[in-house]
């Protein structure tokens, strides 16, 4: 990817940027009330209509829309998400404690998700058997029809109540994470596997691949050299799509756990209409799924040999390049196996 081309992405990760935060603040300030009635507003409190009005006069909820809209914004510029109408804490400082426990969790699951989505892929395509082959074919489908409120609570009752494997009191952090990131896991890599093994079975139709496998080509050089780099880019691509499924999927699975993270503090956010926030958490989503995007595009010129010959997306292509084709780069990297039986073929 050339500097231009990275500067684009930067620009229009920006401007997703932009474009999210001012749709959830927009969404929320459209909702009725707000959070300072949800809060100081229950009769219990005894509050009067005045000292109701200073409180929201304190948080500037009195001020007009667009003043708000434009103060926030300049603040979450600077890095200052302002404070917790619920707690009156720093949100920075909620974010801070709750941001490592939901990254912890996430990684761990999208890394699953992916060693997951590439066995059931491999199994599929490549297994022994017809009847393993459709077994894991089969299993995507099948893994996308289960909530992951139901994948966490069998779970529990599976390897905590029946076989007693993960404590549900007392677990260490390492135990903690186990379960939790199961459940993450099962969801995002059904659809991962579904395109990764589709892009598998196109790519295997290719002619390149049969003109390697004609010239002796073993299964396993194939697949590894050949069909899985080239199959591995819509895969890459929904990986980074799918990111944004975690933040979802957190929120359930950490109140199925009662863990204490990013979708903990999301969940009491939206019971309280906290929404500074609920701000702070669309930023900090936003902003992760612009980053992986990113690092995905920036990884499709290593697995793909036309793209670095290429000026970056839509570039045009080196007169030192390679040919642009995958059957040139193919046909050339045979190994000295398939070299060997193809000259003793020819004797």
């Amino acid at each position: 990817m050339t500097r231009a081309a990275l500067l684009r992405r930067v620009g229009q990760a920006f401007l997703v940027l932009v474009l999210a935060y001012t749709g959830a603040y927009i969404l929320l300030a459209a909702l009725p009330g707000d959070a300072v009635m949800a809060r100081y507003g229950s009769p219990e409190l005894g509050l009067t209509d005045e000292q109701i009005a200073e409180i929201r006069a304190s948080y500037g909820i009195d001020r007009p829309l667009v003043l708000r809209y434009l103060e926030s914004i300049g603040g979450f510029v600077r890095g200052d998400f302002g404070y917790s109408v619920q707690s009156g804490a720093k949100v920075s400082d909620l974010i801070a404690e709750a941001l490592p426990s939901t990254l912890a969790l996430a990684s761990i699951a999208l890394v699953g998700a992916v060693l997951l989505a590439v066995i059931i892929a491999f199994t599929a395509s490549y297994g022994k058997g017809s009847w393993l082959r459709r077994l894991f074919r089969n299993l995507p489908p099948f893994f996308i029809s289960l909530p992951v409120f139901w994948i966490g609570i069998v779970l529990i009752q599976v390897f905590s109540f029946r076989l007693g494997l993960i404590p549900v009191i007392g677990a260490s952090p390492a135990q903690a994470l186990i379960l939790p990131a199961v459940t993450l896991t099962i969801p995002i890599a059904a659809p991962l596997a579904q395109v990764f093994l589709r892009s598998i079975d196109e790519v295997r139709e290719q002619p390149f691949v049969n003109v390697v496998r004609a010239r002796g080509a073993s299964t396993s050089w194939l697949l590894w050299r050949n069909v899985a780099p080239n199959a591995l880019l819509p895969a890459m691509t929904m990986a980074g799509l799918l990111f944004g499924e975690l933040v979802g999927g957190a929120i359930v699975t950490e109140a199925v756990f009662g863990r204490v993270g990013i979708g903990s503090l999301t969940a009491q956010a939206v019971a309280n209409r906290d929404t500074p926030v609920l701000l702070a958490v669309v930023v900090i989503a936003t902003v992760a799924f612009v980053t992986i995007n990113l690092l995905v595009d920036l990884l499709y010129p290593v697995l793909d040999a036309r793209l670095r010959h290429r000026g970056g997306p839509g570039g045009r292509a080196s007169r030192r390049s390679a040919p642009a084709g995958p059957a040139a780069g193919a046909t050339d990297a045979l190994a000295p196996s398939a070299r060997s039986t193809t000259a003793g073929g020819a004797r």
